[in-house]
């Protein structure tokens, strides 16, 4: 908690009570009271109790030592790509995908007082979503852990001409002036989350539902290609698919990937069945209602 400025320390502190009185209805989130995963944890599960975590390790650690229920963890955005550490994070948690959550992202600038704004501070990704407003503007932007965090400590500090880029939540929480609302570069600014449970479920049967993975291929000629092949011939829609390098060596190349359909269709299980076949290992992270359309 001591890593938050003081402002989010007063409501962590209080929103922590809560949730250890109730764990059954706390969804734990990485950042700031009045972050986008705040705003994504309250529009998700309205009677929830929102538990602010200052890292995704400390939101995964909630569920899995029972502090709270859920998790609420962005994956990606459209526009500045997916979360970085999510994709090896999510692995390793031990946890289970459990549903998806879309939350349409609006950036607002704020400051103590009316002085002209020299210095944005936010998180990386809001600060990369806002990059053609801040240029135009010649404002400085200067990279925090969270976006809600960095209103807090803006609040804290006091120093004219200083700014941060976060929710109107956050405004609202450490009393600061709006100078600017909307100012993302795109009208279609949107982050998906996932929502993670110590224990996996199955989605009740009658509608579209998502199944999440991720392989290592192996280090042979047209491995990726065989062992996304099983795919087509069965009729599986893939909807994502992304690779990253794990280890120095940049030998092994693994995969994170999402599917229309389930385990139990006759189709999917042919599939990752073939794919287990051509690749190391198979990891399966949860199968979950969709949230949006994807075909």
């Amino acid at each position: 908690m001591e890593n938050y400025p003081l402002p989010a320390r007063r409501l962590v502190a209080e929103m922590a009570e809560k949730a250890a009185a109730d764990p059954s209805r706390a969804i734990a989130y990485q950042g700031a009271p009045g972050a986008n995963s705040h705003l994504a944890a309250l529009d998700y599960a309205a009677d929830c109790i929102p538990l602010p975590c200052f890292a995704f390790e400390d939101a995964i650690d909630a569920v899995r030592d029972g502090k709270a229920d859920r998790a609420i963890i962005p994956i990606e955005n459209s526009l500045h790509g997916r979360v970085a550490d999510m994709h090896f994070l999510l692995p390793e948690s031990g946890l289970h995908i459990v549903d998806e959550y879309f939350l349409r992202i609006r950036h607002c600038l704020m400051a103590v007082d009316d002085s002209p704004v020299k210095n944005a501070t936010s998180h990386p990704q809001a600060l990369g979503q806002c990059r053609h407003y801040l240029r135009a503007r010649g404002i400085q932007p200067v990279s925090y852990a969270d976006t809600a965090g960095a209103a807090a400590l803006i609040a804290e500090t006091r120093q004219p001409g200083e700014g941060a880029i976060a929710p109107h939540l956050a405004a609202e929480l450490y009393g600061l002036r709006m100078v600017a609302e909307n100012i993302e570069d795109s009208d279609d600014n949107m982050t998906r989350f996932l929502v993670l449970a110590r224990e996996g479920s199955m989605p009740a049967p009658g509608g579209p539902v998502m199944t999440t993975f991720m392989f290592e291929v192996q280090n042979v000629a047209a491995s990726l290609y065989k062992a996304l092949g099983g795919f087509a011939t069965n009729g599986v829609n893939m909807t994502k698919l992304e690779s990253y390098q794990r280890g120095a060596s940049f030998s092994m190349t693994e995969f994170f990937a999402d599917i229309e359909g389930s385990p139990e269709d006759p189709g999917v299980d042919r599939a990752l069945k073939e794919l287990a076949f051509h690749t190391k290992w198979v990891r399966v992270l949860g199968t979950y209602r969709q949230a949006r359309p994807r075909s």
